[in-house]
């Protein structure tokens, strides 16, 4: 609690880091705020593309909206694990590139992650804002789980704090976890049912003997398929899911955070010394 106490305490600070992250992140370009909606669109098109028309992947029919459209599949779930990368990626750099700041001044050095985070919950809520528009006019009855829509994004930020925490601390003093981490993502994207159904992993481990009966497995305990999954039946599917869902998404969200938090104060002492 006194760390919290602590960023709470100095949240003038975290907001001025905040703002400065907003205002370089596309400065001195043409577009500027423009890549933020096109970042994404270009890889629904690219996947899409590829995993839609060249491969025929068909995605399963919303229920109740009625929606069988496989570019609206893959963007409820590209969006969510786009801003969860970004969170993670900004995260993870955070005290290495501050490194004259965190060795000359005091100060909760979480808020140099907690800064990221915010600066990337603004770009997922002008993208989120852009997917809501685009399943309206798709004709998903979404409306009445607006609310639930952001407590998902809401939790899916705290999940990727706590996460960004870690990689923010670890980074200090092992320099090769930014590449390492790229590889992970990878994997950890592909293990994510964002390009395929659920479905489809279920009909291989049936039709493929070569197929290990584990994949499903990790395809359960994968935190990001969860919130991939939520996210689809709020806003593809437009309904909501069941309490077991929510509850689990709420601790493992404080689970992440938490330990996230525990870990980075742990490493902290040393960031003057290492960074």
């Amino acid at each position: 609690m006194k760390a919290v106490k602590r960023v709470y305490d100095a949240r003038e600070l975290l907001w001025n880091f905040t703002l400065r992250e907003l205002r370089t992140k596309y400065r001195r370009s043409f577009l500027g705020w423009t890549w933020s909606l096109l970042n994404p669109l270009a890889a629904v098109a690219i996947y899409g593309f590829v995993f839609g028309i060249v491969f025929r992947a068909a995605p399963p029919v919303g229920d109740p909206s009625g929606i069988d459209n496989f570019a609206l599949f893959l963007v409820a779930g590209l969006i969510p694990w786009s801003f969860f990368s970004l969170v993670n990626n900004l995260g993870l750099g955070s005290i290495a590139a501050n490194s004259a700041l965190v060795k000359r001044v005091a100060f909760p050095r979480e808020i140099l992650v907690f800064s990221n985070v915010l600066h990337a919950c603004v770009q997922f809520a002008i993208e989120l804002t852009l997917l809501c528009i685009i399943f309206a006019l798709a004709g998903s009855p979404f409306f009445p789980w607006i609310p639930m829509i952001v407590l998902t994004a809401v939790l899916l930020a705290i999940f990727g704090a706590g996460i960004a925490l870690v990689l923010a601390a670890l980074a200090v003093y092992f320099r090769d976890l930014n590449y390492l981490w790229l590889i992970v993502l990878q994997a950890w994207f592909f293990a994510t049912p964002i390009v395929y159904p659920p479905s489809l992993v279920e009909e291989a481990i049936r039709e493929r003997p070569r197929v290990p009966d584990w994949t499903l497995d990790v395809l359960n305990a994968n935190p990001m398929a969860a919130f991939v999954r939520v996210f689809r039946v709020l806003l593809y599917d437009g309904t909501g899911p069941g309490m077991t869902t929510w509850f689990g998404l709420v601790a493992v969200s404080f689970v992440s955070l938490a330990g996230g938090w525990w870990i980075f104060s742990k490493l902290s002492p040393r960031f003057a010394e290492e960074a």
